[in-house]
C-alpha cells in the first residue's frame, strides 16, 4: 500500500517520526556501533594490544565488539595454514565460550561478536601450536557489569 503525502515537509517529518519510532523501540544495543578492539597474534607467539605491557580486553556484558586480529607467521603453522589460533574459555574451568574459537592465517582478520553476558574473568588462549613458546600465548578477558 502506497501513500502519497502532498509536501516535502510533511513527507520528512513522517520519515522523521518512523525513524525514531524504530530507535525506540529497537533492543537496546541494536543500534550501538561495536567497539573496535584490536589484537596482534605476533610472530615471538604472544598476543599484544597497543600501550599494554600485559594485555588485558576488559568489555561490557552483552556488548557488541569488532574484533580485529592481525596475526603474523611464527616458527609452526597447521596444515591448513594457520598460524595462530584465540579461543575465549572462562577462567574458572577452562571450558569454551560458543562462538569464540577462531584460526588466524597470516593477515588481519575481523569477527562482529558480542561479549559473553556472564560478568567475570575469561582467558584468551592460542590453539594453533605456533612455536616453543606458544604456551605462554594467552591474555586475560575481563566482563564487567
Amino acid at each position: 500500500m502506497r501513500i502519497d503525502l502532498p509536501t516535502p515537509k510533511l513527507r520528512l517529518s513522517v520519515l522523521v517520526a518512523a525513524l525514531m519510532s524504530v530507535a525506540f523501540w529497537a533492543p537496546r544495543g541494536w543500534a550501538q556501533s561495536p567497539r573496535v578492539i584490536e589484537v596482534l597474534a605476533d610472530h615471538d607467539s604472544r598476543y599484544k594490544i597497543g600501550g599494554q605491557k600485559n594485555p588485558v580486553i576488559t568489555v561490557h556484558a552483552g556488548e557488541p565488539l569488532l574484533l580485529r586480529i592481525t596475526a603474523v607467521k611464527a616458527k609452526e603453522h597447521n596444515r591448513d595454514g594457520a598460524v595462530h589460533g584465540f579461543c575465549l574459555l572462562h577462567a574458572k574451568d577452562r571450558s569454551h565460550v560458543p562462538g569464540w574459537d577462531f584460526e588466524l592465517t597470516p593477515g588481519v582478520h575481523e569477527f562482529q561478536l558480542t561479549a559473553p553476558a556472564q560478568v567475570g574473568e575469561y582467558v584468551v588462549v592460542c590453539t594453533v601450536i605456533c612455536s616453543q613458546d606458544h604456551e605462554g600465548m594467552h591474555m586475560r578477558f575481563v566482563v564487567i557489569p
